[in-house]
C-alpha cells in the first residue's frame, strides 16, 4: 500500500495523483475549496471523503478545518486543510506504526477525528460551568456576549456532527471491496461515536439556554432591587421633606413657631419619624 499524505490541497503533487489514479476532476476541486460539508461519495475504484475536525485554539475560539480521504484498493490519500494540531498528530502515529492495509488505516484516520471532537465537548462543558458561575456573582454585558457566541459555535459543531453521522451512515451501509466486512462494526461504533457526540451539543444547547434565563433573570432581579432601593430612600426621605416644607411655610401659631429651640424641635421630629418608618418598612423585610 502507498499512503500519499499531502498538507497543502494546492500542491502540484496532487495533479499527479489525479491523473495516477484516475480521479474524477469535481473531487479535486473539492478537495481545492474550503468549507464543503462532510460526505462520502464513489468514484470509479476509489471511496472519496470529505471529513471535519474542529478545535479550540488558545483564545479560546473554535477553528474548523476538513481532511480530504482517497481509499483505493492499494493506495491511500489525505488532503489536509488547514490545521487540527489532533488529526496531525493522529496521522503522524498512524504513519510510526507502519501498517499497510488501506482500509484499517482509513477506518484509523476516521476514528482519529471522531475521537478529536471529544477535547471540544469538554471544553464546552467547562466553559458553560464558568459562566453560569458568572451570571449568578455578576453579570455583564459581557458575559452575554460570551454566551451568544459559544451558541453559535454550538451551532456550527452540530451542524459539522450532523453531516459527519451522514457519512459514518453511509459507509457502514456501503458494500464495497474497498472495505473488508471484518471492518463494518467498528465503522458501527464511529457512527455510534458521533451519535453521542451530537447528544452532548443538544445538552449543551439547553445548559447555554439555561444560563442565558439565569443572565435574564439575574439582570431584572438587580434592576427591581436597585428600584427598591430608590424607594426606601424615597420614603425614608419623605417626613423630613413634609415637616422641613410644613415649617417653612408663611403660617401664623405653629407650634414651638415661638420658641428658640423651634429648629431643634422640628429635626427631633423629623428624627424620630425616619426612624419610626424605618422600623416599619423593616418589619416588611422591604430591605
Amino acid at each position: 500500500m502507498i499512503w500519499h499524505d499531502l498538507t497543502n490541497p494546492d500542491d502540484p503533487q496532487l495533479d499527479a495523483l489525479a491523473e495516477q489514479y484516475h480521479i474524477h476532476p469535481l473531487h479535486i476541486e473539492d478537495c481545492r475549496h474550503r468549507d464543503q460539508r462532510a460526505k462520502v461519495e464513489e468514484g470509479a475504484d476509489y471511496l472519496f471523503v470529505v471529513a471535519k475536525t474542529v478545535h479550540a485554539n488558545e483564545s479560546g475560539d473554535l477553528e474548523f478545518s476538513e481532511l480530504d480521504i482517497f481509499l483505493g484498493k492499494d493506495y491511500i490519500i489525505t488532503v489536509e486543510e488547514g490545521d487540527c494540531p489532533s488529526v496531525r498528530t493522529q496521522l503522524q502515529a498512524l504513519h510510526a506504526t507502519g501498517k499497510n492495509i488501506p482500509d484499517h488505516i482509513f477506518y484509523k484516520i476516521l476514528d482519529g477525528i471522531v475521537d478529536s471532537y471529544v477535547p471540544v465537548l469538554d471544553w464546552f462543558n467547562e466553559t458553560i460551568d464558568e459562566i453560569e458561575d458568572l451570571v449568578l456573582d455578576k453579570p455583564s454585558p459581557a458575559t452575554l456576549q460570551r454566551i451568544l457566541e459559544l451558541k453559535r459555535g454550538l451551532i456550527e459543531l452540530r451542524r459539522i456532527l450532523a453531516n459527519m453521522r451522514d457519512v459514518a451512515n453511509q459507509l457502514q451501509r456501503f458494500e464495497t471491496p474497498l472495505i473488508r466486512r471484518e471492518l463494518w462494526p467498528y465503522l458501527r461504533d464511529i457512527y455510534d461515536h458521533v451519535v453521542r457526540d451530537l447528544e452532548m451539543v443538544e445538552m449543551h444547547r439547553d445548559l447555554l439556554a439555561g444560563t442565558m434565563d439565569i443572565y435574564l433573570s439575574s439582570v431584572a432581579n438587580r434592576t427591581n432591587q436597585v428600584m427598591k432601593v430608590l424607594t426606601v430612600l424615597g420614603t425614608i426621605a419623605l417626613p423630613a421633606v413634609v415637616i422641613s416644607g410644613f415649617y417653612g411655610m408663611n403660617t401664623k401659631d405653629l407650634p414651638w413657631a415661638e420658641t428658640s429651640h423651634g429648629t431643634e424641635i422640628a429635626a427631633g421630629l423629623m428624627l424620630l419619624t425616619t426612624a419610626g418608618l424605618l422600623l416599619l418598612l423593616k418589619k416588611f423585610d422591604w430591605f
